[in-house]
């Protein structure tokens, strides 16, 4: 028996065929999934870029330049970026084939179809550096247009029913309205020659045509807080005009005495303008006062329950009160009485001062106390008759200096009273104590921002304090001012009282040198 020719070939054998065939479909099946992902055995490189946003990009989307496809998007990351918003890198996978990427080259997100697809398209830069792979074009080299679904979002639901309203209000404009529009279709040519010229001069920059729009979006601006009492002048205008249109006849006539009477208006506004701006004044105080009316008239009330009884028996008082004033009225228009408060007014003014400067040795260092306190010693200095004042120690006569000083035979003294040479530590008579001249009269009661510097009676006997005098040898004591703050006395004050003025210094007589004033 004869085989027939073929037997022995392999395709012939059902199970080879079979297992060829699940390998091709394994294949095929293997190279439609990595598609999206570059084909296999293709050469590649990476190159990332930086994206605002995300932009619904995915993993798999194409990579196209001038229409062709040149790569796949491989991978998105989200990122921060250096404004601190959050936005993303992609990592595009390009075939080698298509050449190197100039570091200047850009990116777009465009949409592949309406459903929401997209795709990069790149656009290759003109640089001779080369992008290496694994480089990332910067954030500043890619853009996301605005695409279709996005500009559809603007039309949100308060935008569809604003839309909606404006449709039916135009509807309702035109509705009925055809022989009207007819007519201004009729008419608008020569209404159009006419505005002509005047859209000309309108143009024209010196008519300030700009400016007048932009002050009109400030009159806008300023008038949309009191958009409703502004509708509401409109309304309530509308009735007064409706009113004038009964009576044209009076309003002819009012119209043609307007014009003298502004005349004369603007002449009296010149006048009237201070008592305008004083009644401005006076009402916004009286605005003030009438906000404080409710918090306060409980407590008013009563006062006017009470006021009210003794203003009725208040006329008895005027009655007398009457007679008070014309008795007053007769003594001002006696001639003496200006000269009275001629020299009342001379008066103060001279008291004024002293008593601004006496006031801090009563107030703060008690020295009028401390006076009468010494008065009971005044006559209390023994002499051969009985007792004499002690103050008159203080005022010694002159003597002869018989020390070998500079004042050697001189007539000296400790006070200020007809010496030749002022005391300073010579002897009058031999194996006395030294005398030297202690004149510091007038001394501080009060610093000058007010604090106590009592200085009179706080120590005992200073040795030297001349400033008009630096000789060491010199150690008499005539500045009025004690060097530092003395601080107050046993039963004084610390401050000048709160509310009092004072003065360190007299305000009247010579101005008190300032070296002195230590």
């Amino acid at each position: 028996m004869r085989r027939r020719p073929g037997q022995n070939n392999l395709l012939a054998n059902p199970v080879l065929v079979g297992a060829v065939t699940v390998l091709v479909v394994c294949v095929a099946v293997f190279l439609s999934y990595n598609a999206n992902k570059g084909l296999p055995f293709v050469p590649t490189k990476q190159i990332k870029v930086e994206l605002p946003n995300g932009a619904n990009l995915l993993p798999g989307n194409e990579v196209r330049q001038g229409g062709f496809r040149v790569g796949v998007v491989d991978d998105m990351v989200p990122i921060p970026l250096e404004d601190g918003a959050v936005g993303a890198v992609a990592t595009l996978k390009l075939d080698q084939k298509n050449g190197d990427v100039p570091i200047d080259s850009k990116v777009a997100i465009r949409p592949r179809s309406v459903l929401g697809l997209k795709y990069v398209e790149l656009e290759r830069g003109a640089s001779s550096t080369l992008l290496q792979d694994g480089d990332t074009l910067a954030v500043t080299q890619a853009s996301i247009p605005v695409d279709l679904d996005e500009f559809q979002n603007i039309f949100d639901e308060p935008t569809r029913n604003g839309a909606r309203r404006n449709l039916r209000g135009f509807g309702d404009a035109l509705a009925l309205r055809g022989a009207s529009l007819n007519r201004t279709i009729e008419e608008l040519p020569r209404f159009l020659e006419h505005l002509e010229p005047v859209a000309e001069i309108l143009s024209r920059p010196e008519t300030g045509l700009k400016t007048f729009f932009a002050e009109l979006g400030d009159f806008v601006r300023i008038v949309k807080p009191i958009r409703d009492r502004y509708s509401h002048s409109f309304t309530a205008g509308a009735d007064t005009f409706e009113a004038w249109s009964r009576h044209p006849e009076e309003l002819k006539d009012t119209i043609s005495k307007s014009w003298p009477t502004m005349e004369v208006g603007i002449k009296s506004f010149r006048v009237q303008r201070p008592f305008l701006v004083s009644l401005r004044n006076f009402s916004i105080a009286l605005d003030e006062a009438a906000q404080e009316l409710p918090r306060t008239l409980p407590r008013i009330t009563p006062a006017l329950r009470t006021g009210i009884p003794v203003l009725r028996r208040s006329p008895e008082i005027n009655g007398e009160l009457a007679k008070t004033f014309g008795t007053l009225e007769d003594l001002m228009e006696a001639p003496g009485t200006g000269a009275s408060f001629r020299g009342l007014t001379t008066t103060v003014e001279t008291l004024n001062p002293a008593l601004r400067f006496l006031g801090p040795y009563i107030t703060v260092c008690n020295y009028f106390n401390y006076s009468w306190t010494n008065v009971g010693e005044h006559l209390s200095e023994p002499d051969p008759t009985g007792g004499s004042q002690r103050t008159l120690s203080n005022q010694a006569g002159q003597q002869v200096d018989q020390s070998d000083g500079p004042a050697r035979n001189q007539r000296t003294g400790v006070t200020a009273l007809g010496a030749a040479y002022p005391a300073n530590g010579g002897q009058v008579q031999p194996n006395n104590p030294q005398q030297f001249l202690h004149s510091n009269n007038y001394t501080a009661a009060v610093t000058n921002d007010g604090k106590a510097d009592c200085e009179s009676g706080q120590r005992g006997y200073i040795e030297k304090q001349n400033a008009y005098n630096p000789d060491p040898k010199v150690k008499t004591v005539v500045d009025p001012h004690i060097p530092g703050v003395q601080g107050t006395t046993f039963t004084g004050r610390a401050q000048v009282p709160e509310g009092q003025t004072f003065d360190r210094h007299p305000k009247i007589g010579p101005a008190f040198p300032a070296e002195l004033d230590r």
